[in-house]
This record gives C-alpha cells, sequence and structure tokens, in this order.
C-alpha cells in the first residue's frame, strides 16, 4: 500500500498528536449524558404513564448502565457501531412511554453530527489537513 499524498504528489505526515484521542473523549461524553438523560426519564414515566413497571424500569437502567460501561470502551475499533446500535434501543425506549422516543431522536440527531465530524476529520487527516500535520518551513 503506497503512502497518501497531498494534491501536490507529496507525502502527507502523519499527526503528531492522536486526532482520535479528542474524538473518543466527544462519544464517551455523549453517552455519559445520554446515561444521565435516559435516568432522569424514570420519574417522567413514573408521573406520566401510569407507573415505573418491572420491565420498564429495568429496561431504562439497565440501558443506561450498558451506556455508562460502553463509556470507558470508546478505544476499541468496533465503538462507533456499538454507540450506534444503543441509539437503535433507545428509539425503541418509545414503546415505553413517548419521552424515551423523543430521548431517542434528539440524541440520534447528536450521533448524527459525530459520524459527520468523524467523516470530516478523517478526509482532513488523509489530506493532510490537521493542524499537526502541518510541515513547518523555516
Amino acid at each position: 500500500m503506497s503512502e497518501p499524498t497531498d494534491s501536490d504528489q507529496h507525502p502527507v505526515p502523519p499527526p503528531a498528536t492522536d486526532p482520535w484521542k479528542g474524538f473518543r473523549g466527544v462519544m464517551a461524553g455523549t453517552l455519559v449524558l445520554e446515561a444521565i438523560v435516559v435516568l432522569l426519564a424514570l420519574p417522567v414515566v413514573a408521573d406520566v404513564a401510569g407507573g415505573v413497571t418491572w420491565w420498564s424500569g429495568s429496561y431504562l437502567v439497565v440501558l443506561a448502565v450498558v451506556m455508562f460501561l460502553g463509556a470507558g470502551l470508546q478505544r476499541r475499533s468496533w465503538a462507533l457501531p456499538f454507540n450506534l446500535g444503543l441509539q437503535v434501543l433507545v428509539l425503541l425506549g418509545a414503546l415505553i412511554h413517548l419521552s424515551i422516543g423523543f430521548i431517542g431522536v434528539v440524541f440520534a440527531l447528536v450521533w448524527g453530527f459525530i459520524v459527520m465530524l468523524r467523516a470530516d476529520v478523517r478526509g482532513r487527516m488523509e489530506k493532510g489537513l490537521l493542524p499537526s500535520q502541518r510541515v513547518r518551513r523555516s
């Protein structure tokens, strides 16, 4: 496999720092925030939906715990598909109560934006446009 080059056919230097480190932090923070929001939905489900049942309470608590645990797994190659799979489970929470579905839609938009940012960072890295890839000329 050949080394990536820019438009002038110069080799693209690798980033001096890991550009994915901050990105992984954003994904982990988003999962933690989403887990907190899911847990905060429990009183809403309890008051508005006629009470928390064994099924609905277990579903929401287990989902939040998996999100908290998943926040620590963001270095794995399968982290983004895992995160998006969790979004499907939150969207399915609309079957428990519409408010959970609303949370799912809001966070699905957030994760969609994260996927777009990831594609942008990857494209910039391949073109050598990240600040840590710029060649300093003296």
